[in-house]
């Protein structure tokens, strides 16, 4: 699965979030620098919903928004995303980098 720019942005804002959030909320955590219409905002959770990576409910009279997905298994699906028509010997070399990287030591070259 892959996620768009604005899409990812939202994921973000939504993990980092104590508690589902409404589009508003949401739209006001982006910041003034996005400067999104609220149907923007709404547009991109409903699609995130579709895609399975945000769960919503009804609140009071808003729907609420929290994420279906935890950021590493979006992470997962990615790689797999990105991995998934390499050959073996390309995935083994693509994985050998994420592990060299996240385990914070240098790519070999």
């Amino acid at each position: 699965m892959t996620l768009g720019e604005l899409e990812a942005e939202v994921m973000a804002t939504l993990w980092s979030a104590d508690q589902p959030m409404s589009v508003r909320e949401v739209r006001e955590a982006l910041g003034p620098q996005r400067d999104l219409a609220y149907t923007t905002v709404m547009t991109v959770l409903v699609r995130l919903a579709k895609k399975g990576c945000v769960e919503r409910r009804l609140g009071n009279r808003a729907w609420l928004y929290s994420p279906a997905l935890r950021r590493v298994d979006l992470a997962i699906s990615q790689i797999e995303t990105l991995t998934s028509d390499l050959a073996p010997d390309e995935c083994q070399a693509t994985l050998d980098h994420f592990v060299t990287t996240c385990s914070g030591a240098s790519p070999a070259s």
